[in-house]
């Protein structure tokens, strides 16, 4: 999609840098080339070289990912410098992004509004129980603090002692390996939950008060907001039956007017969603594009970040807002026309090169 908005504006289709061959070094820049580093995607033989795992349903093995995957954008930033290109993206602002830890950390301390969060590291279950309980929460985001795609995610319920609930799409395989699946299900006895924590500590974990959020036709809602060159250009809505609104988990996209009025009746204006999301992307003034997870909290009143996401622009079928400057653009023609807008254009006749991204 990206490949078809450059030839849109009229720029020749940009050279495709396949991820297998990035992490083998197997490639170089031309000076004047723009590079727009993209996400790894789902390719088993590149998150085997990025986890060492086999199967790449399995859960286990962020932190290694995070650090091979961190290493490689450093070196292709490096790579671009040194031919006299630049890219899209700031390597370390990526690498505090695929972070919920050090990203949560950034927000707050930039008065962006978040999520509580637990302090400390959390080493297992024991410890997890214990540092909730201090916190007097109850209900909680258990989050890899280098997962995506809500991978590993558990929605926990602590309703008082010997009695707890997880939501989540791990599923628990022989040796108690841990699986992606896409049916959300919930944990009920203490033994399994404790498995799930303990198996997933290890690569880091990042806990948060559970934000209740507001509904819609009888759904949880949220927002994903794209905000490109530091302006919100696209948001979508996000609803589910279960606390996860991905739309891989079997959320559905929500129709945008009717959050509006709900934000409007509540005495809101929806500025304030989109506020909140640049606000967010300031905090990454390196990154040219990220999106945003706007959590709506009970009736409309008040919004947190949940998330920011490096590559959070896969949004099909969705054109710009009405004044963001993007109307009639989806988001990958939003980005090329702003880095059209941009210095570091690349030089003419020369296409932009992109990591990681497949052609349409």
């Amino acid at each position: 999609m990206f490949t078809a908005a450059a030839r849109a504006a009229g720029h020749p289709a940009p050279r495709v840098l396949p991820w297998r061959q990035v992490l083998c070094g197997d490639y170089e820049f031309e000076p004047g080339e723009l590079v727009r580093i993209d996400s790894p995607g789902e390719n088993a033989e590149v998150d085997r070289l990025l986890r060492d795992v086999e199967d790449p349903t399995r859960v286990e093995g962020t932190a290694r990912w995070h650090r091979r995957f961190t290493a490689a954008v450093r070196e292709v930033a490096e790579s671009a410098r040194r031919a006299g290109s630049s890219a899209c993206a700031d390597p370390e602002e990526i690498a505090v992004m695929f972070d919920k830890r050090r990203c949560h950390a950034r927000l707050a301390a930039a008065r962006v509004p978040v999520p509580a969060a637990l302090p400390g590291p959390v080493d297992g279950w024991d410890r997890l129980k214990a540092e909730l309980a201090a916190a007097g929460i109850t209900r909680a985001f258990v989050k890899p603090a280098h997962g995506s795609s809500a991978s590993g995610v558990l929605a926990l319920t602590l309703a008082g002692p010997g009695r707890v609930q997880a939501t989540t799409s791990v599923e628990r395989g022989p040796g108690g390996r841990l699986f992606n699946s896409l049916r959300v299900r919930r944990y009920t006895a203490e033994t399994e939950i404790a498995a799930l924590v303990d198996a997933l500590a290890p690569d880091g974990l990042q806990v948060e008060r559970w934000v209740p959020k507001s509904s819609l036709d009888g759904r949880a809602a949220d927002l994903r907001v794209v905000v490109v060159a530091g302006r919100a250009t696209h948001a979508v809505v996000r609803t589910s039956r279960h606390p996860m609104t991905n739309l891989h988990l079997g959320g559905r996209r929500g129709d945008l007017g009717s959050v509006r009025r709900a934000i409007e009746a509540a005495g809101g204006d929806f500025t304030e969603v989109l506020d909140t999301a640049e606000g967010a992307a300031a905090c990454f003034p390196g990154t040219l594009c990220v999106g945003v997870d706007i959590l709506p909290g009970l009736r409309w009143r008040r919004f947190a970040v949940g998330e920011v996401n490096a590559f959070g622009d896969l949004l099909p079928g969705l054109t710009g807002l009405p004044g963001s400057g993007a109307e009639g653009l989806d988001t990958y023609a939003a980005q090329v026309a702003a880095t059209t807008a941009r210095a570091t254009r690349p030089r003419r006749g020369t296409p932009p090169v992109s990591p990681g991204a497949a052609p349409p």
